[in-house]
């Protein structure tokens, strides 16, 4: 090679040198979080005191693992299923991400036996969440017989509590030899009130959990109801509760009436309260039946050394990603008139007098994104709904004015015979499912979803 060759090459070369060096360093994406490996397999359960009960379960236990994460932390879970039948994992009440919704054939396939699916989110709001499956037909009986959890997202600045408690709530149909009853597909239950256990539990285990805690110690208590169907009202004795959060929500502090909730499937209520500061004192959790057949859920004992007097019970910041108001005179208005049908076979239910084909087929209407909507759940049956809309946090209408309760909501409880009302904002573009949480309700035909544009 000619010398002249050889200096032109290496002035260009080091001329690219200096002018590579002397560009901005190229942004590098932050790697993406390893992922956790969650795994839908049958397990074994004491959920009674006596024997074993086959289950199926999230790595093989009912509940599943708490998945607990920092508020902006990403959700990062591979699911395998080492089922014999389809299932996904649907992250109950989280906002917004509509591929990662889990709500199968509606925004993802079903995870076949042996298949995979990898969930990442980012989780924006703190908050006390599920995760379930939701494959529509066949969920009644992957969430009844043990296929369910809490998620957990910490706020940045919890509020100050001697105790911070996770209670589980659910209830199961075993029979004498202590195994889980079938016929999950029973039209009686699916037009009905639902599949209701007479075995009640908490975190997996026969009611009441028993807990010891200081005398005036400040609990935050908070509670889920995974079962299948049972609208649970519960009352605190002993204490007064107040009620902090609900469906991972902030609200401001009030005190409930009668110290009562109502916490219907999948539902989630957060409360703080002080313990009664005399040694021996009780806090009961309390679910009330019929006929003033109550029965324990929880009781926590005052005792040891008395815990630091704290201030008044604060409420917790509200979420500034949710609007401050709903134009409801602008919203797109939509009734779901809600009827059982009389058939022997076939679905259970009608809205507005069709069957509906679930998930599938057209929706039941289609809006802009960030167009207000109005919901009018119209019940014609003899038996409550638990309505929950996917995705949303709606503000649960006055019956009596154009007002809205001061806190948000994923579903709505409607009375027997009666008509209630529901808004959001539609922001997160997508398929959203809309469904009564009583799972046999949803698994007869009481669902249909609608789009975000």
């Amino acid at each position: 090679m000619a010398m002249s060759q050889l200096l032109s090459r290496r002035v260009v070369l080091s001329g690219v040198a200096a002018s590579l060096a002397a560009l901005p360093a190229m942004a590098q994406s932050p790697p993406l979080p390893a992922l956790r490996r969650l795994e839908a397999r049958p397990g074994k359960a004491r959920l009674s005191g006596g024997g074993e009960t086959s289950i199926l379960g999230f790595d093989g236990i009912t509940p599943g693992p708490i998945l607990r994460y920092q508020q902006g932390d990403d959700l990062a879970v591979s699911f395998l299923n080492k089922l014999d039948q389809p299932a996904t994992i649907h992250w109950h009440g989280l906002r917004g991400d509509n591929a990662m919704e889990g709500v199968a054939p509606l925004t993802q396939a079903p995870v076949a036996p042996g298949g995979s699916f990898d969930y990442r989110r980012r989780l924006a709001d703190p908050g006390l969440f599920c995760y379930r499956p939701s494959v529509y037909g066949a969920t009644p009986e992957l969430v009844g017989r043990g296929l369910k959890g809490l998620l957990v997202v910490d706020e940045s600045a919890p509020l100050p509590a001697d105790a911070d408690l996770l209670l589980a709530l659910d209830d199961w149909r075993l029979d004498d030899a202590g195994q889980i009853v079938g016929g999950f597909d029973d039209p009686a239950a699916a037009s009905g009130v639902g599949r209701i256990g007479p075995l009640l539990c908490v975190n997996g285990k026969a009611a009441p959990a028993l807990q010891s805690l200081a005398p005036g110690a400040r609990v935050r208590l908070r509670l889920a109801n995974l079962s299948n169907a049972r609208i649970m009202v519960l009352s605190l004795a002993g204490a007064q509760p107040f009620v902090i959060a609900i469906d991972g929500q902030p609200c401001d502090a009030f005190e409930p009436i009668k110290r009562s909730i109502p916490v219907a499937p999948g539902a989630r209520f957060e409360l703080m309260f002080d313990m009664p500061e005399t040694e021996g004192a009780k806090a009961n959790l309390i679910l009330r039946g019929p006929n003033g057949e109550d029965r324990d859920l929880f009781v926590a004992d005052a005792k040891g050394a008395k815990a630091s007097k704290r201030p008044p019970i604060a409420s917790l910041p509200q979420n500034a990603a949710l609007p401050a108001e709903i134009k409801l005179a602008n919203a797109k208005k939509v009734d779901l008139v809600i009827e059982p049908r009389k058939a022997a076979t076939g679905p259970a239910w009608t809205i507005n007098g069709a069957l509906t084909k679930g998930y599938e087929g057209q929706p039941l209407f289609k809006v802009a994104r960030g167009t207000p909507v109005t919901l009018g759940f119209v019940n014609k049956s003899g038996a409550a709904l638990a309505m929950h809309v996917h995705g949303q946090c709606m503000r649960l209408l006055h019956d009596l004015d154009d007002g809205w309760e001061p806190y948000w909501r994923n579903g709505v409880i409607v009375p027997p015979g009666k008509t209630k009302h529901a808004a959001f904002l539609a922001e997160s573009p997508g398929k959203w499912a809309v469904h009564d949480d009583i799972l046999e309700h949803e698994a007869g035909g009481l669902a249909t979803w609608f789009e975000v544009a």
